[in-house]
């Protein structure tokens, strides 16, 4: 292995993976359910915030739709 590498006559180029980059976000989630990921996640040997992506990753997929009935006031 060299000392030093001469990097001057180097081509750029586009990254290949740009278009696979994550989106940071930030989210405001209940303590239970971050704990729950966290479980889940030591159980599997995976990032709980991996696992969520996942999991959200296949709601996409499955083209899952939430169903949410608010209360109505009396």
């Amino acid at each position: 292995m060299k000392s030093e590498y001469d990097l001057s006559k180097l081509k750029s180029r586009r990254n290949p993976y740009a278009s696979k980059l994550k989106t940071p976000v930030t989210m405001r989630l209940s303590d239970d359910v971050v704990a729950y990921f966290k479980r889940m996640a030591l159980d599997a040997g995976v990032p709980y915030q991996s696992l969520i992506n996942l999991y959200l990753r296949d709601c996409v997929n499955q083209h899952r739709q939430i169903q949410i009935a608010w209360p109505t006031k009396s």
